[in-house]
This record gives C-alpha cells, sequence and structure tokens, in this order.
C-alpha cells in the first residue's frame, strides 16, 4: 500500500491557506459590493470587517461539517 504523497506539515500548511483565502475572499467581496452604495470609506472598512467576521464564520462551519465526512488518518 502507498502512503500519502505530501507531509502533514505540508498539508497542514495547505489547509491553513485555504481557510485564510476563503476567509479573505469573503472579506474583500463584502467590500467590493459595498461599492455599490456610493459608501464613505468607513463604511467600507466597516463592510470589510463584517464581511471577514462571516467569512471566518463560514470558514468554521465548512470545515466543520466536511470533518464530519473525512477519513480518519
Amino acid at each position: 500500500m502507498v502512503g500519502p504523497s505530501i507531509t502533514k506539515e505540508k498539508r497542514d500548511a495547505t489547509n491553513r491557506r485555504l481557510k485564510v483565502g476563503m476567509v479573505l475572499l469573503v472579506g474583500v467581496s463584502g467590500g467590493l459590493v459595498s461599492l455599490q452604495a456610493d459608501p464613505t470609506p468607513a463604511q467600507i472598512a466597516a463592510a470589510v470587517g463584517v464581511s471577514l467576521l462571516i467569512g471566518a464564520a463560514l470558514t468554521w462551519f465548512v470545515v466543520r461539517t466536511l470533518r464530519e465526512y473525512s477519513p480518519e488518518r
């Protein structure tokens, strides 16, 4: 039987980058959507901040849910 092709450290680093990328994607998209309403800079910052919190919660939920379907290591 063949073992995993990447080390545990590389897999953990990749998973961390994917999580951070997902949070940033949601945060930046919230800021971009706010631009449609002609906001002030403070409103844009607030929209990005709230979107980052939502992105973190969404990432936590997705990771927790997918962990149920992941094979045991």
